[in-house]
């Protein structure tokens, strides 16, 4: 794969399960990526196995030194809520990584926080960043409300969430959302341009059985995490048994950075619902005249979002499995 002429500056911000290792794969493997730093955030698994799980799957993947910090422990007002029964206790599905010698990021020897992190490398960027947050975005609400000189920093945000359709945590909402709606809420409304790759194209994106199997046989280490990572996607049957996916997830989000003429999109109206049994929900306007609602001035305030609805899933599943086989 030939070198990107001026590669994407990009801030990952993960809840590092099973499909957020499988995007920190690809982000350290793309040329059309420059990874500047992964913050951490509570979702998948607790904040420390979220963090271990991180620096690990970088060391997996051989990446170069990449600055990461622990952020938020818990959303701003819910408890936390894992997705152990997705992803198993360790986020990794017990999949046993190395021992890491890599720490997180320090200044004068101590300790940095995400969002303060966050804020130092976008005000010292030369170019607007993309931050791709594949998690709860607990973390962008506080960087965002603690910090809003950044905003001019930042080209977009581009986010695995929400739905135009279905939900996965819920009837109608989708776990990243669901998890943190109050933070989803605060960033859509933060005037920052945003990107929502949800459910109606992460269900898509699917490797099949047979190459998830032969990738854990292939002599490249991350080839083979990949292959064990994307073996362990399963869902639950009517009967609740297991049933395999061999989604890539999250890492679409990343395939929808290098490659969005695989997507159609729509710029919409996108507001969260904060109550109530549809808590969580991503509203997605896609009508194409004003309802009564705005007559009478009831419209929920809310930005525009481009919303990816339809994928090339196969072209997507290609552009993953040959960028990752250029890592060792």
């Amino acid at each position: 794969m030939a070198p990107s002429p001026h590669p994407i500056p990009v801030l990952l911000d993960v809840d590092t399960g099973v499909d957020d290792a499988l995007a920190i794969l690809f982000a350290v493997a793309h040329p059309g990526i420059r990874l500047l730093g992964i913050s951490c955030v509570a979702g998948n698994a607790a904040l420390p196995q979220v963090v271990q799980n991180t620096l690990g799957v970088l060391d997996a993947a051989g990446a170069a030194p990449v600055p990461v910090a622990g952020g938020a422990h818990r959303p701003l007002i819910n408890p936390a809520r894992d997705a152990s029964h997705v992803h198993g206790a360790d986020g990794l599905g017990g999949i046993e990584l190395a021992p890491t010698t890599r720490a997180t990021y320090e200044v004068d020897g101590h300790p940095v926080a995400a969002i303060e992190m966050m804020r130092q490398m976008l005000l010292a960027s030369d170019e607007p960043v993309t931050i791709v947050a594949l998690a709860p975005q607990t973390n962008l609400a506080l960087l965002l409300r603690a910090y809003p000189e950044v905003v001019s920093k930042i080209e977009r945000v581009l986010f695995m969430g929400g739905s135009a359709s279905v939900g996965n945590a819920t009837a109608v909402a989708e776990f990243n959302v669901w998890h943190d709606p109050e933070a989803a809420a605060i960033v859509l409304d933060s005037g920052v341009a945003t990107f929502m790759y949800g459910l109606d194209v992460f269900n898509r994106v699917a490797v099949e059985l047979e190459k998830a199997v032969s990738l854990q046989s292939s002599t490249r280490r991350a080839e083979r995490l990949a292959g064990q990572l994307i073996s362990h996607r399963m869902g639950v049957g009517a009967g609740k048994e297991p049933v395999y996916t061999g989604l890539i997830g999250d890492a679409g989000a990343l395939c929808a950075l290098v490659d969005p003429d695989a997507l159609r999109t729509e710029l919409v109206p996108v507001f969260v619902e904060l109550a109530g049994a549809t808590r969580g929900q991503t509203v997605v306007d896609r009508r194409r005249f004003p309802g009564e609602d705005s007559m009478h001035g009831l419209v929920a305030r809310s930005g525009l979002t481009e919303v990816a609805l339809e994928v090339d899933a196969q072209r997507y599943v290609d552009l993953y499995l040959s960028t990752i086989a250029t890592l060792a």
